[in-house]
């Protein structure tokens, strides 16, 4: 394929990342706004503005710390504890590849649109938690509220084409999380490619496997086409579901590549099918990046 045609693709594939993307962030803010009640702040003492809570003086401390208006109203001393404040730098990488955009009968949407809304529905919390958020390769990271309509703006300039290649990771630095959302339906050996600079990178990276529930139960049968979306590739078969068991058998193996390679490098992954509802997979996410938030947030502490 030819560069022109090759922008001409692009185009076509961008201009319908932006038609869709009105709807998709208005989702994102319902989505988010289920959750926001649940979303507390870091819940670490440390530098900050924010009163966190009183606790007991403890002999040894500086008797600037004690909180005498506080103490005045007990028989003991107390400390004003400030909540830890510093910004976290988090990246968001929603797959675009062609394959993303696939949906079967048996789901709502589309692999595509349920992975941006999870980024933008994402944004949409981490802005209120006051973090510092970006799209890997699309956009500088932004710590500002309305995060999520910049990082909305930034979606259809991606390529989509440039999306089939992975994310790119040089912007990656140590201590920084990176969220990816896709299907992972690539060769086993480019993902692995992809998992290693992240790791390189000092990254750490939460998966969320993004599928339709077709590629789940197979349910194809008799003559099948089917179609590669990358490549266009064509394959026919008379009889699809003697395909049935090993597919689901290569697909088992996939997925527990994954969640073996994240758990024994301390990283996350999580399943998402887009007939469950997007909460599901965000309230996880969320449970995890405050776990990881706390944990700096203690390191934070101990450090000032």
């Amino acid at each position: 394929m030819d560069r022109a045609a090759l922008s001409r693709g692009s185009l076509t594939e961008a201009k319908g990342i932006a038609a869709a993307m009105p709807d998709m962030l208005i989702e994102a803010r319902r989505v988010a706004n289920t959750l926001l009640a649940g979303w507390h702040g870091r819940r670490v003492s440390g530098r900050g503005e924010t009163f966190w809570q009183f606790r007991p003086f403890v002999a040894g401390e500086a008797a600037s710390s004690i909180d005498w208006r506080r103490s005045a109203r007990d028989d003991h001393l107390f400390v004003r504890e400030t909540e830890w404040e510093a910004a976290h730098t988090l990246w968001l990488w929603p797959d675009l590849s062609p394959s993303m955009n696939f949906r079967s009968k048996l789901a709502p949407v589309s692999k595509r649109q349920r992975a941006v809304v999870l980024t933008l529905a994402l944004a949409e919390l981490l802005a209120v938690a006051g973090e510092r958020v970006g799209l890997l390769g699309m956009s500088d990271p932004v710590l500002a509220r309305n995060a999520a309509e910049r990082l909305a703006l930034a979606l259809p300039t991606g390529n989509p084409a440039r999306a089939a290649t992975g994310p790119e990771t040089r912007a990656l630095r140590r201590f920084t999380d990176l969220v990816l959302i896709g299907d992972f339906l690539d060769p086993i050996v480019e993902v692995d490619r992809t998992l290693a600079a992240i790791l390189q990178s000092g990254a750490r990276a939460h998966l969320v496997q993004i599928v339709d529930p077709s590629e789940e139960v197979f349910p194809y049968a008799g003559r099948t086409e089917f179609i590669d979306p990358e490549t266009g590739a064509r394959h026919v078969v008379s009889r699809a579901e003697q395909y049935r068991e090993a597919y689901q058998a290569r697909l088992a193996a996939l997925r527990d590549h994954l969640r073996t390679v994240s758990g024994r490098i301390g990283w996350t992954f999580l399943l998402h099918r887009t007939d469950r509802p997007a909460t599901e997979p965000l309230l996880a996410l969320h449970a995890r990046l405050a776990d990881r938030r706390n944990s700096l947030g203690l390191h934070a502490g101990r450090a000032a």
